[in-house]
């Protein structure tokens, strides 16, 4: 493994995450001998490489306005169900008080 990896880590910074990960993919090491050897659950460790790989996809693509227009859409999904949840929460904040017999002010 590099110098990266050879010290002991404290802190998993994004430099040692992606040393780890690029090690996983050329098959150099598996998930589970990382896990092992940092002390690292190995579901937090397929994070990161799913992560990796999601990084570089978008860092192939044809063009930057499709990873911008992609992070756009996921922001207006997100704003969508955020204005979904506040609207369910306002109609049950209403029917609960005309159930109490509660007067809007």
């Amino acid at each position: 493994m590099s110098m990266v990896m050879e010290e002991e880590i404290k802190r998993w910074t994004a430099r040692r995450k992606s040393a780890l990960v690029l090690e996983i993919i050329r098959g150099k090491r598996t998930v589970a001998e990382a896990s092992r050897q940092f002390d690292l659950q190995p579901s937090e460790v397929e994070g990161w490489v799913e992560d990796g790989k999601r990084g570089m996809e978008n860092a192939l693509r044809a063009k930057p306005e499709d990873v911008r227009e992609q992070q756009y859409e996921r922001q207006l999904k997100d704003l969508q169900e955020a204005y979904g949840e506040a609207m369910l929460e306002l109609r049950a904040r209403k029917k609960l008080e005309s159930l109490l017999g509660k007067d809007e002010t």
